[in-house]
């Protein structure tokens, strides 16, 4: 059984990371990807996977931080796939490694030029038509930092932290028009990021992450079907009562397949009462 058969997912950084990983994992399910991001080569070689796996993919080359690319990568989708079902917000850069004042200005605003704009860009131009429908998913890839301060990864740690008070926002915005926006942190993957930590060095990265990295190179970190099983559960009818929330693949989030979260579970408001 293919839970998202002919539905049209639109994947951003789907070139490599965890991007590519989830665009396999949806067309796998049955769903129609649209693959946008930079690199040529990139899209050329996951649409090749995608179809050599019996998948149907799109390539959109594009840039998210440019308005009028993602305007246009969503009209593409409308009428090669007929719209946008789901959107997942995987594009994204790591950026300068090391203390605040040692990183270069421009470095660390492009970051959240890429991570946070990206996010926004996107939703700006797959909400409309989701809108229309009265129906859409919106998965926004958090990833380290946006639960957890992350020292010598400021940019990153920060643009992640306002891509999930976003989600929060926007979702709010949205429920009555039946669109979920949600926020799903992938756990620890073996991608290009790990080996820019590894190549700064424990000096600039500091010991913790340092560790972190070395410990995902050995063993890949979390397993590709946990970060599948929990975006596609996030893209599928099933999770209509879940949305604004910012979900690990460790958390206990199967238990609410069936029932609602309590408001504060799973954001970023920490303060309890006691």
């Amino acid at each position: 059984m293919k839970p998202l058969l002919e539905k049209s997912i639109l994947i951003t950084g789907a070139g490599r990371g965890i991007g590519k990983r989830l665009a396999l994992g949806f067309a796998q399910a049955g769903a129609r990807i649209g693959l946008l991001a930079r690199s040529q080569a990139e899209l050329d070689m996951a649409k090749l996977e995608i179809e050599q796996a019996n998948g149907n993919a799109l390539r959109i080359r594009a840039d998210v931080r440019d308005l009028e690319q993602m305007m246009a990568a969503v009209d593409r989708m409308r009428v090669v796939f007929g719209g946008v079902d789901a959107l997942v917000c995987a594009a994204g850069v790591q950026g300068p490694i090391g203390p605040l004042l040692s990183s270069k200005p421009k470095a660390w605003n492009e970051v959240v030029e890429t991570n946070l704009f990206g996010v926004v860009n996107a939703c700006r131009a797959a909400l409309p038509g989701m809108i229309e429908r009265r129906a859409g998913k919106i998965i926004a890839i958090a990833g380290p930092g946006a639960g957890h301060s992350r020292p010598n990864f400021s940019a990153s740690a920060a643009s992640k932290a306002a891509v999930v008070r976003f989600v929060e926002c926007l979702a709010e915005e949205v429920r009555d028009d039946n669109v979920q926006v949600n926020a799903m942190s992938p756990g620890g993957s073996y991608t290009h990021m790990t080996d820019e930590i590894l190549s700064a060095g424990e000096d600039r990265a500091g010991p913790k992450e340092f560790e972190r990295a070395q410990q995902v190179r050995i063993d890949g970190g979390e397993p590709p079907e946990k970060q599948i099983q929990l975006a596609l559960f996030l893209a599928a009818e099933r999770s209509n009562h879940i949305s604004g929330k910012l979900i690990h693949v460790n958390d206990d989030w199967k238990r609410y397949e069936r029932e609602n979260m309590r408001s504060e579970m799973f954001t970023l408001r920490r303060v309890q009462k006691i």
